[in-house]
């Protein structure tokens, strides 16, 4: 078969074409493999043969070779161990061939693929010759620039598939020294220079003896502040990637060379293009997060000042802190609609709270000055800033250091959640959450909510519920924290019985948003409205809830009659479902563990009609939610349950087969237990099945570890419920 035209056919607009040219090459794939992947190689090899078949090919060869589900990855391990070595050798040669391909994309796959089979191999002492054979692409008199660059990806693809140990130490130093030469301003071509600063970035884990070592530590921190000064934006940001990962991997040797790093991190933050900047900012946050595992590594143990910590962010404070300020000022127009935006402003916010947590109290004088100078300020993007900055850094300093200045600043934000810009509401909101989340402790010596601040802040968060859904979306995390700062101060929280027939209906009408498309507004609502019924005052609140409850069992009857057209509604419709089963979980529990529990047993012949039609749906996640919420009934009803039993026995007997959705099966076997407890030995005449089924996991290879010590609790919970 020609092997070009049913690689081109696969790729057809003609949907028959395509189908016949599949079935041709899973054909060819099961009936005789090695050739498949030597005639995929051998494609991908040929510079005669379209670009269109040999992409295609390569494809093919690296799915062949490697997978995302480990026991798939296994097994292609094993298919590609048991191919004649002769096979394997002609299409290693042709791989390392391909690299000095015309095509870039027939290069570049190569390089991909012959880093799948050095995982592979390698780590088997095989295939030794490899890393010598690439560096002799590097060595070669003449060689082409696409050859290096290739080579180059390749060796820095292989150093990403394979673990230090599995290379030698000369090995390491020849592949450090061909990189670092790449990366030369000799180099003349711009590509062959960014392929070795990205083989750099993957081989540094391998590079421990060479940091050590302060001769060649010296000489590749030089090659990468050099490279970090490049005239291609692309080589620049690639530096600072590899400074990024030195902070992380190698913080012990950095000390003789921060004064030259933080000039060039100052240097790209305040002038260079956005991409190299959030680099130079990342580097700040590497320090940091190095810095604060090294103080909660010594937190309470005597060699706290251990030679090992520099405290750089202590000492660059001054100059560090007002260069980020600097960069919230650099906000984009509608920057608070999108998601998955990422910029220097919310770069700078984010290093600027993980400073505050490393230097606690000493960021606060810092940083006020910029708030007070620019909160009132007639420019958004400075009322915005000052919010954020605030916001940034509520989390490391004392309280006793924070409370005032929230005190003086609380009627100012909340003033604030008028603004007449979005974007200035939005960072408020999540201000506003993050001083309830983090400072906000009714119990403590000095409270930031009292009674006379509670009915404005209440007023001000039900009002700003109907904002725009980005602001209302906050506003509910914003509750959802106030509301958490009272759940160990259970007697406390009557002081929001007041509010709660308003606040659950403000939740509810949030969720209930047709203006909103993203399902955030939606998740954030209910889980608001979930942590108000947990901290709720049950004796003072349980005819609201148990009205919460009705409502929510409505909500949850009237998913099943969505019009389901697409695979979106269908997704839709189960987020939907998963959302409403956690509600009811948490009002069973709530219900449940008080006087109030009379009000379940009115109700649980319809939860439980309804959770079993949720099954029916067939969703994971939605399955997850509803086991969970079938455990809370099962201890709330008590040995009333059994009646349920025949009926969902064949939906958790489903859940604890689901080996592909280890989670399901997991809570489904935390549920086994909770139904033990509640049962006693009324669960006997299910424990055939449940055992031979918990048998089996165990004995499951593709089960996710993670399931199997709760498994062994549930033998305990059966042993208890029926002796």
């Amino acid at each position: 078969m020609d092997i070009t035209q049913i690689l081109l056919a696969a790729q057809s607009p003609d949907a028959n074409l395509r189908t016949v040219a599949e079935s041709n090459l899973t054909q060819f794939q099961e009936q005789n493999l090695p050739n498949f992947l030597l005639s995929l190689s051998v494609e991908l090899s040929n510079d005669e043969k379209p670009p269109e078949s040999r992409r295609l090919a390569g494809i093919i060869l690296k799915n062949s070779l490697d997978a995302k589900d480990s026991a798939k990855k296994e097994l292609l391990t094993q298919h590609w161990v048991s191919v004649d070595p002769s096979i394997k050798s002609k299409i290693k040669d042709s791989l390392l061939v391909t690299l000095g391909s015309s095509v870039h994309d027939a290069r570049h796959t190569s390089s991909q693929v012959i880093a799948k089979v050095a995982s592979i191999e390698i780590p088997r002492r095989e295939w030794l010759d490899l890393i010598a054979k690439l560096l002799g692409n590097m060595t070669l008199p003449g060689a082409s620039a696409p050859l290096k660059q290739a080579t180059l990806e390749a060796l820095g693809y292989v150093c990403e598939e394979i673990s230090p140990q599995h290379l030698e130490q000369d090995q390491v130093n020849a592949v450090l020294t061909a990189v670092v030469q790449g990366m030369n301003q000799t180099e003349l071509s711009p590509e062959v220079r960014l392929a070795a600063v990205k083989a750099l970035y993957n081989a540094l884990d391998f590079a421990e003896s060479n940091f050590a070592n302060e001769m060649e530590r010296n000489y590749i921190m030089k090659v990468v502040c050099d490279t970090a000064v490049s005239k291609e934006v692309e080589i620049r940001q690639a530096a600072f990637e590899c400074l990024v990962a030195i902070a992380s991997t190698y913080y012990s040797h950095l000390d003789y060379y921060m004064q030259t790093i933080f000039n060039l991190t100052a240097n790209a933050v305040k002038g260079d293009e956005e991409p190299v900047a959030l680099q130079a900012v990342e580097f700040w946050s590497a320090i940091c997060d190095e810095e604060i595992a090294l103080q909660d590594e010594y937190e309470g143990s005597d060699d706290g000042n251990s030679t090992i910590h520099f405290r750089f962010i202590e000492k660059a404070l001054p100059s560090l802190v007002p260069m980020l300020l600097e960069t919230l000022l650099k906000q984009e127009e509608d920057q608070d609609q999108d998601d998955n935006v990422w910029n220097i402003s919310m770069s700078g916010g984010t290093c600027l709270g993980l400073i505050a947590r490393t230097v606690g109290d000493a960021i606060v004088p810092l940083v006020m000055p910029f708030v007070q100078a620019n909160i009132t300020k007639p420019d958004w993007h400075c009322r915005e800033a000052a919010t954020f900055a605030f916001g940034s850094i509520l989390e490391g300093p004392s309280v006793e250091k924070l409370a005032p200045l929230v005190q003086g600043g609380l009627d100012f934000l909340l003033n604030t959640m008028n603004d007449s810009n979005s974007q200035v509401k939005d960072t408020t909101a999540w201000t506003l959450g993050r001083v309830f989340e983090l400072l906000h402790s009714p119990a403590g010596a000095n409270p930031i909510i009292n009674n006379s601040n509670l009915p404005r802040i209440m007023a001000v968060l039900l009002e700003s519920s109907k904002d725009v859904p980005n602001v209302a979306e906050k506003v509910c995390g914003a509750i959802y924290f106030l509301a958490q700062g009272y759940e160990d101060a259970e007697s406390m929280s009557s002081v929001l019985t007041p509010y709660l027939p308003n606040v659950i209906a403000a939740l509810l009408s949030a969720a209930d948003r047709a203006d909103t498309t993203h399902f955030r507004l939606r998740a954030s609502a209910y889980e608001a409205l979930n942590e108000i019924v947990r901290v709720s005052n049950v004796p003072e609140t349980s005819g609201i809830i148990g009205q919460l409850l009705q409502e929510i069992m409505r909500r949850l009857n009237l998913t099943f009659d969505l019009h389901i057209l697409s695979s979106g509604d269908k997704e839709k419709q189960s987020d939907l479902q998963a959302l409403l089963c956690g509600v009811l979980q948490v009002i069973i529990q709530k219900l449940s563990s008080t006087d109030a529990k009379s009000i379940i047993a009115q109700t649980a012949d319809q939860l439980m009609t309804l959770f079993l039609r949720v099954f029916a749906c067939h969703s994971s996640t939605v399955h997850e939610e509803a086991m969970l919420a079938i455990g809370a009934l099962a201890y709330a009803t008590g040995p009333d349950f059994v009646k349920y039993m025949p009926n969902f026995f064949t939906y958790l007997e489903a859940g604890l087969q689901n080996y592909e959705e280890y989670q399901v099966c997991s809570i489904s076997v935390g549920v086994v237990g909770d139904i033990c407890r509640a049962l006693e030995d009324k669960i006997l005449p299910f424990c055939d099945r449940i055992m031979t089924v918990l048998l089996k996991d165990l004995s499951n290879s593709m089960l996710n570890r993670s399931v199997k010590p709760p498994i062994f609790s549930c033998f305990g919970d059966i042993a208890l419920a029926i002796e």
